[in-house]
Parts: C-alpha cells; sequence; structure tokens
C-alpha cells in the first residue's frame, strides 16, 4: 500500500546485536550439537566409543544431541531470524534491548543447565522432554520474557497489517507454551528428580502430543515464517500467493495438533484417538505442501539466480526437504506402512531429512545472507559456500538413505517366518549386525555435513571479521505507515482486519490448536473405559522403583521399546501384547520409539526369563551374554550404590499420584527394599557372583525381572 509522502517521518534504529549475538549462538551449539550426534552415531558402528563412562554412553549422549541441536542449534535460528526480520516486518526496533538480553542470556543458561544435567543422567525420561523441572520453570519464564518482548515490538510497529510471517511466530508462541506447560507437569522428588503426572497409557498420549507438536510448532512453524521472509528477500521477490498462505497457515495449525496419536499406532491407546491421528495426519499434506509450493513458486522467474545465488541454493533444498518429509510423515501414519517402519531406523532418517534438510540448510541459508547484512561486507567466499552447499547436501544422502535400508532390512527381518513356522531371526542381534554397514555409512554423512558445518564457520568469521558490526542500524518511517481504519474496509480481503489485530490473530490461533488437543485427551483421562484396569497389576516394589529410575536415568528407553503389538511376528518373539491397564503406575510411560534393542516389556516372563547373573554380567559386559552386541557396558552400576535416601519421598511421591501403596508405607519402604535385594544378592552368590545388596545393578536386576510378570501372573489366573 503507498504511504502518505505527507506524514511525518520518525528515526529509529535496528538492534543488530542481539542478531548477531544469537547467530554466533546458533554457530556455537550446532558445532556440539552435530558433533555429540556424530559420536552417538559412531557410537552404534563402535560401542567402544562410550568409553566405559557414564557421562559418555549412548543413553546419555542421544538425549543431549537431540536438545542441543533443538533447543540449542534450531532454538538460537529461530531466534536470530525472529529478532532480525520482525523488527524490519514491524518498522520498529524491538520493545526492550533489556529483554531482548535477558532472553539471550537466559536462554544460553537453560542450555548450560541441559549441558550440564544430561550427561549426568537427570532426565524426566520423555523425549524431547527430558529436562527436569526446575529448568522447565526456567524455560517457561524465558518463553515469556520472549512474547513480551515480541508483542510488545508488534504493538508498537509502524505499519496496520501483520505480515504472514508474524503469523507463524504468533502460533509458535502460543502453541509452544501451551505444549511445554501441559507435558511438563510433574510431581519434584527433589532438585534433580521428578514423576510425570500423568501415568501409562495417558502419559504416552501427552508426550506424543508434545513430541509431535514440538516438531510442529518449533522445528516448522517458526521455520516457516523465517521462509516467508528470507525466501522473498534472497530472491527480492514477493511471495508467490497471499491467499494460499492464508490458507496454508490456518489449516496448518489446525491439523497439526491433531497428528500426535499417529506415533502410537498398535499400541495400547485407544483404537479412536489413533484413528483420529491418521486421519488428521493425511489431511496435513494439503497445507504443508501449500506452504512448500507458496515457497517454490516464489523463485518463478528467478531460477538462473537460484543457479547463482548460493543463499538460494539452500533455501531451494531446505524447502524440497520441508515437502519430502512432510509427505512422508503422513504416509507413515498410514497403519500399514506404520507397521513397517515403527520402531526401525526408517523413523530415523525421516527426522533428520527434516533436520538437516529443512531447519539445518533453511538456517544455513538464513546465515549466509544475514552476515554480509549487518557487517556490512559481501561474503568472504562465495567458493566456500558452495562447497558447504554441496558436501552437505551430499551428508544428508549419505545419512538418510542407508537408514531408509537399514528399516527396510530391519522390518524384514524382525517378522519373516521360515517354512516351517518359526522365527527365522529368532535372536534380535542377527537384526542388528546386519545394518552396521548402514550405520557406518549413517556415520560418514554425518561427518560430511558437519565439515561443510565448519567450513561455513571459517567462512562466516572471514566475513565478520572483514566488517564491523552495524549495532544499531539506523532506519525511518512514517509515524502511521497505514491509514486503514482499524476495522473491514469495503472491497478488500475478508483476512485483512485479522492482520490488523494482533491480540485478535493470538487467541484465534489459540483457539484453532485448542481443539484438536482437548477432543483427544479429555476422553481418554475422563472416561474410564479407556484405560481398563488389571486386577494382577500390582506397584513395582521399592526396589524395582529404584531399578525403574536407574533405567531411566541411563536413557535405556532410547533403545529399547516396552510395546509388544498385536502382530503375531512379535508375540512369537517376545509374548502377549501389551495391554492398556499394565501401565497405570508407570510415571513416565516407557514405551519406547526405537528398537536398537529387543523390547523388554516381557523381559521377567517365563518365555524370555533370564537369570539374575546373566543380567548382572550383560550390564558389566555385553558382549559376554551376546556376541556382537553394540550395547554399551555399565560398570559403574556395579559399583555405585543406591540411593536409598530417597526411597521415602518416591514412595510418598507416588501415593500422591494415586499408587496404592498402604498408608505409611514410606516408612517401612527401605526395609522391604533391602530384604528383595538381599534375596536377589544370594541367588547371584550362588551363581559365582559377589555382589552387594546396596548396589545399583541390583536394583536394574529386580526392575528388569518385574516386566511383564503381571500379565504373566492374569495369564495364569485365568488358566486355573
Amino acid at each position: 500500500m503507498q504511504q502518505d509522502a505527507s506524514l511525518p517521518l520518525e528515526q529509529y534504529s535496528y538492534d543488530n546485536k542481539i542478531v548477531r549475538n544469537f547467530a554466533i549462538a546458533t554457530i556455537v551449539f550446532g558445532l556440539i550439537g552435530m558433533t555429540v550426534g556424530l559420536l552417538a552415531a559412531l557410537q552404534l558402528v563402535f560401542p567402544e566409543l562410550n568409553f566405559g563412562l557414564p557421562y559418555t554412553s549412548f543413553g546419555r549422549v542421544r538425549p543431549l544431541h537431540t536438545n542441543a541441536v533443538i533447543f540449542a542449534f534450531v532454538g538460537n535460528g529461530i531466534f536470530a531470524g525472529v529478532y532480525y526480520s520482525l523488527q524490519r516486518l514491524c518498522k520498529a526496533r524491538m520493545y526492550s534491548d533489556v529483554l531482548s538480553n535477558i532472553h539471550f542470556w537466559g536462554w544460553q543458561l537453560i542450555i548450560l543447565a541441559a549441558a550440564i544435567t544430561l550427561p549426568l543422567g537427570m532426565t524426566s525420561g520423555k523425549e524431547y522432554a527430558e529436562l527436569e523441572w526446575p529448568i522447565d520453570i526456567a524455560i517457561t519464564l524465558i518463553w515469556v520474557v520472549f512474547g513480551w518482548n515480541m508483542f510488545g515490538t508488534i504493538l508498537k510497529r509502524r505499519v496496520q497489517h501483520l505480515y504472514v510471517a508474524i503469523w507463524f511466530y504468533i502460533a509458535t508462541l502460543v502453541t509452544v507454551a501451551v505444549l511445554h506447560i501441559v507435558n511438563s507437569f510433574e510431581i519434584p522428588i527433589s532438585l534433580t528428580k521428578s514423576y510425570s503426572w500423568y501415568a501409562g497409557v495417558q502419559d504416552a498420549l501427552v508426550q506424543w502430543w508434545y513430541g509431535h507438536n514440538a516438531v510442529a510448532f518449533f522445528l516448522t512453524t517458526p521455520y516457516l515464517g523465517l521462509m516467508y521472509y528470507f525466501v522473498p528477500k534472497a530472491a527480492n521477490r514477493p511471495v508467490y500467493s497471499y491467499r494460499l498462505s492464508i490458507v496454508h497457515f490456518w489449516a496448518l495449525i489446525f491439523l497439526y495438533i491433531w497428528a500426535g496419536p499417529h506415533h502410537l499406532l498398535y499400541t495400547s491407546l485407544p483404537d479412536w484417538a489413533q484413528s483420529l491421528g491418521v486421519v488428521f495426519s493425511v489431511m496435513l499434506i494439503a497445507p504443508s505442501w501449500g506452504g512448500m509450493i507458496n515457497g517454490l513458486l516464489t523463485l518463478r522467474g528467478v531460477w538462473d539466480k537460484v543457479r547463482e545465488d548460493v543463499v538460494l541454493k539452500f533455501m531451494v533444498v531446505a524447502i524440497t526437504a520441508y515437502g519430502m518429509s512432510t509427505f512422508e510423515g503422513p504416509m507413515l501414519s498410514l497403519k500399514n506402512v506404520n507397521a513397517i517402519g515403527h520402531f526401525t531406523d526408517w523413523i530415523v532418517a525421516h527426522v533428520h531429512v527434516g533436520a538437516l534438510g529443512w531447519n539445518g540448510m533453511l538456517t544455513f541459508g538464513m546465515l549466509y545472507w544475514l552476515f554480509p547484512m549487518i557487517y556490512g561486507k559481501p561474503l568472504f567466499s562465495r567458493k566456500m559456500a558452495n562447497f558447504h552447499f554441496w558436501i552437505a547436501t551430499l551428508g544428508i544422502l549419505f545419512y538418510a538413505i542407508p537408514l531408509y535400508w537399514a528399516g527396510f532390512v530391519q522390518s524384514l527381518m524382525w517378522q519373516e517366518f521360515n517354512a516351517d513356522g518359526f522365527l527365522k531371526y529368532p535372536n534380535f542381534l542377527e537384526t542388528v549386525t546386519q545394518i552396521l554397514p548402514m550405520y557406518a555409512l549413517r556415520s560418514l554423512g554425518g561427518l560430511l555435513y558437519l565439515t561443510g558445518f565448519i567450513v561455513m564457520i571459517v567462512n562466516l568469521w572471514k566475513t565478520a571479521a572483514a566488517g564491523k558490526l552495524v549495532a544499531n542500524e539506523p532506519s525511518e518511517a512514517p509515524a502511521l505507515a497505514n491509514v486503514l481504519p482499524n476495522r473491514h474496509v469495503k472491497g478488500e480481503h475478508w483476512h485483512r482486519p485479522i492482520e490488523r489485530r494482533p491480540v485478535q490473530l493470538m487467541i484465534f490461533s489459540l483457539i484453532v490448536i485448542l481443539i484438536g488437543g482437548v477432543i483427544e485427551m479429555v476422553p481418554t483421562f475422563l472416561v474410564k473405559s479407556n484405560i481398563p484396569t488389571i486386577a494382577s497389576v500390582k506397584p513395582y516394589t521399592p526396589l524395582e522403583l529404584q531399578g525403574r529410575d536407574i533405567y531411566v536415568r541411563e536413557g535405556c528407553y532410547t533403545c529399547h521399546s516396552q510395546m509388544v503389538r498385536p502382530f503375531r511376528a512379535e508375540t512369537e518373539r517376545y509374548g502377549e501384547y501389551s495391554k492398556a491397564g499394565e501401565f497405570v503406575y508407570d510415571h513416565p510411560f516407557q514405551w519406547g520409539s526405537k528398537r536398537t534393542g529387543p523390547d523388554l516389556a516381557r523381559e521377567g516372563t517365563n518365555k524370555l526369563k533370564k537369570p539374575d547373573s546373566w543380567h548382572y554380567n550383560h550390564m558389566d559386559d555385553p558382549s559376554s551374554m551376546s556376541p556382537g552386541s553394540i550395547m554399551p557396558s555399565y560398570p559403574w552400576l556395579l559399583d555405585h550404590d543406591l540411593d536409598t535416601a530417597s526411597t521415602p519421598a518416591k514412595i510418598r511421591a507416588m501415593q500422591k499420584l494415586g499408587v496404592p501403596y498402604p498408608e505409611g508405607y514410606d516408612t517401612q519402604a527401605n526395609k522391604d527394599l533391602m530384604k528383595q535385594a538381599r534375596k536377589i544378592t544370594i541367588g547371584l552368590r550362588e551363581a559365582g557372583i559377589e555382589s552387594m545388596p546396596q548396589k545399583e545393578i541390583i536394583a536394574v536386576i529386580a526392575y528388569l525381572q518385574r516386566l511383564g510378570t503381571d500379565i504373566g501372573a492374569a495369564k495364569a489366573e485365568a488358566t486355573n
């Protein structure tokens, strides 16, 4: 819209220093997160790289990697892009420099806290939400600071209409807040330990409602906002379709929130919830590809420029990867496809096409565009940037293609029967050793991608060194850049009035994203028939509860599931399929999302039961019991004493969560704990193994031997 030249101009400046700070944090934590990821990948090929230490074992390294990449690398990238684009879209400096700095330093301290606590085993045991309750509170407070600063800037803007990128920023703000708060309800035991407020099936639903929508509203919607800003800027063209952006935005945020249950197909989640997840996941193809089309067609007529401009190259690959992953996700939500892909490395490949392709490549393109802008110098080396582009693209291919292959190999081997009707590969380890070459190629892909990242660091550092940061970039705009009244104007698009009202836009976004969550979760919590109880299912003994907490601490859920699906291959391999009522005392649930090792849901039953001595030796040296195993060893469990001082507090917490321990049981729990521990140590001694009742390994053995026995008891009662 034309501005009235007679309106007085206001002088102001853009804060580029905060953009620079977040950009540097993106680079630093990207390097750390990707290096840790490469270590985790190599550990699956060379288990000795676990180094026999608790802090570097795969179960602790893997959540460190995911948190570093999602919240440190991508998170700082989001904030760098938002702080740069929001100021220019609003024609206003950020609302408060103080809030900007509190946000920056607060976020980095949160990342530092995660980097310290996760290797120490301080974890809630919920994927992508592992951080313990004090850090969760800090995240909430810093998110409020970010929202305050963002909305303050929007409200003091010098334009009436909010550009599409800001719609996505607003939806991200409100939805991430809701997801984080709902999923983080927990009861603290100490400063470093808590239990999820939810149990079993309900915890699984909340977690994957959060987990899927963390991908949607932290890794996708803010990046779509960045796409809508930086792609037109880099191409020097307007976005392809205003109307398509409207459909893309509202349809995406409405449909996305329903899709979480597709992570739980064929599990103990009620079928109606699974079906809702499938239906809405399939519908997601339309708005997702609408966004991809809008991004790519913005480049219509400038494809010659794309061939020459390295920034646009990164962005084209990013948008293409977004389209690929958002097609693959709905396909994986179909039950017949999910039966093949779930628990396999296919899912890991799918996730990394989005992470490396969509988030990574768009971040790189944005950084290559930002640094010359804020430092006032052209990019140091186009050749280095082009090298980065090609080696990163090659890295993605070397990473993803072998894992796709591995996923199909795993699924086929798990489900294959011989001519006599028996499992062809009854030993799960056979399915692991078969895919080790694919794991090695995946590591090579990660190395290539990391190499390109390091080249980018040198290039951007040289660019910055050649220039000088324009910390306060001067600008000017009319005091009222748009004189439209705050109401509908005849002839204008129906969506325009919403764009002039940021608070209304935020409220509408909140309502749209709450609908799906409420409809899926409320019945699961309030309708008892969704979670039928099983009389034989009893609370964990104090020793088993302590062992379970150690299991969670060591991140065993990153490789082992505890969910037998109703497939013949799985019931033949593991035993009775899992029921919803089995998990009513599980805080948090431990269904897992990947099987690098066998499912453990029936580990203590007669069909799979191994002697205590086997578990003792297996935790000390897995290859001694399973030659060729890639599982890390856990020698510290044999040496460390169990923290029995925490037992009473844990029992009291469980009682508050509805676990039916007798009143006053906290005072005698440790007596029962030691009684059960002595029984296990006596059995170990008879097998020639000397241990002490207070050692952590004894609690872990007790927990593993408990798994599945409640259902075994129920079947025995039914038979009698």
